[in-house]
């Protein structure tokens, strides 16, 4: 059986390549037996780390297969099975034997990406979550889904990529034993790692701010084609994050509600805090979707106020040439002055060609004071500048 990720629907008909943000869940295909896993073929292959601890000792090793974990789950230390990749089933499976994974458990875990949630099953806790990490460029974020199978004494993280991490932070005070972490069970290692993901969102949405702040200049200044579909683009990438963050939250309020035995009363006191961060980022994305919508409103009412400024430019224009246009249509007509006395008999005058342009020139020059004194010059240089 093959799953398949759920399409989303977008107001941007162009698709984004690797600026795709909407995140496509993964369903089954109608019929399929529960349990069945759906591998990607660019899944990269697994690399197990394994990093014990106690208040006194802390050790660190990578190891090759799923069993050597084994004897590090029954002790009284915590243990933690971070696995990067998905990209081997025969792994995964045997991982799920020796951690003895609910078939439905490993289905989450590797069927991704799946809703952030919280289930718990007999002696195992299941909490997915989304991380979100900052490009390199500053520019979009990258994201995936991360795992935690929480039993009493160990914990299982399982990550779609191991390139991007935000749990470097939590690794290093295991190392260097500062804070509480390895004076604390594996039900606080699970917070901290749940912390550490949700202060992820916070670099991503300081980009996304700097980033709002230069469109509003973009847009009041000089919009433009590309300024709109900066501003498409935007609004979807936001609602990626608010797609990954709203049931992340849901999740974390599940963990603080329903009270699990492998969740202590202080983990759930910090919790609450972790929770707080939630609603924080929560409302900074609700924020910035709503200046990102206003934007829209913006440059609408810029480019309807740079078109009025042409038309005002071009009418003055042609008010100046109307009475000129006149006068020479009417010495542009053919009368002939010998005739009749009143056929034009200033054709015939010496000064008559200098009059008459001395005449339209005072006409336009009196026409464009009056334009000055009225005020319709003061935005011509920018006008004249953006059209160029």
């Amino acid at each position: 059986m093959v799953g398949r990720r759920a399409q989303n629907s977008s107001s941007i008909a162009e698709p984004m390549n690797d600026e795709e943000s909407t995140v496509d869940y993964f369903y089954d295909e109608p019929g399929s037996m529960p349990g069945t896993l759906s591998i990607g073929e660019d899944s990269p292959h697994p690399v197990i780390v394994l990093i014990d601890y106690n208040e006194e000792t802390a050790i660190r090793t990578q190891i090759e297969a799923p069993e050597e974990c084994t004897p590090y789950l029954d002790t009284e230390s915590v243990s933690w099975v971070d696995v990067k990749g998905l990209g081997s089933e025969d792994i995964l499976q045997r991982l799920g034997q020796v951690f003895s994974l609910h078939p439905l458990v490993l289905e989450d875990v590797v069927n991704v990406p799946q809703r952030p949630k919280v289930e718990e099953y007999e002696d195992q806790l299941l909490i997915i979550a989304r991380m979100v990490t900052l490009k390199e460029t500053n520019r979009g974020f990258h994201t995936e889904q991360v795992s935690f199978i929480l039993g009493k004494h160990y914990l299982l993280t399982v990550q779609e990529e191991p390139e991007y991490d935000s749990f470097g932070p939590v690794r290093e005070r295991i190392r260097t034993n500062k804070g509480s972490t390895r004076k604390h069970q594996a039900d606080y290692l699970a917070y901290a790692l749940l912390d550490s993901i949700i202060d992820g969102f916070f670099p991503v949405l300081e980009a996304y701010g700097e980033e709002l702040e230069e469109l509003e200049d973009e847009v009041v200044s000089n919009p433009s084609r590309q300024t709109l579909e900066k501003i498409h683009l935007m609004k979807r990438e936001l609602l990626s994050l608010r797609r990954s963050i709203w049931p992340q939250r849901d999740a974390i309020n599940s963990l603080i509600r329903d009270g699990s035995d492998l969740v202590s009363d202080e983990v759930r006191i910090y919790l609450r805090d972790c929770y707080d961060h939630t609603v924080q980022v929560l409302d900074m994305v609700e924020t910035y979707r709503e200046l990102a919508s206003s934007l829209m409103d913006v440059y609408l009412s810029s480019i309807s106020n740079k078109m009025n400024e042409v038309m005002k430019f071009l009418t003055v224009i042609s008010t100046i040439f109307i009475p000129l246009t006149f006068i020479a249509g009417i010495y542009g007509m053919n009368f002939n002055t010998e005739k009749s006395p009143f056929n034009m008999p200033e054709l015939n005058w010496y000064w008559g060609y200098l009059l008459c342009m001395g005449a339209m020139g005072a006409i336009a020059i009196g026409l464009i004071y009056f334009f000055w004194r009225k005020g319709w010059f003061e935005n011509f240089s920018t006008t004249i500048s953006n059209q160029d």
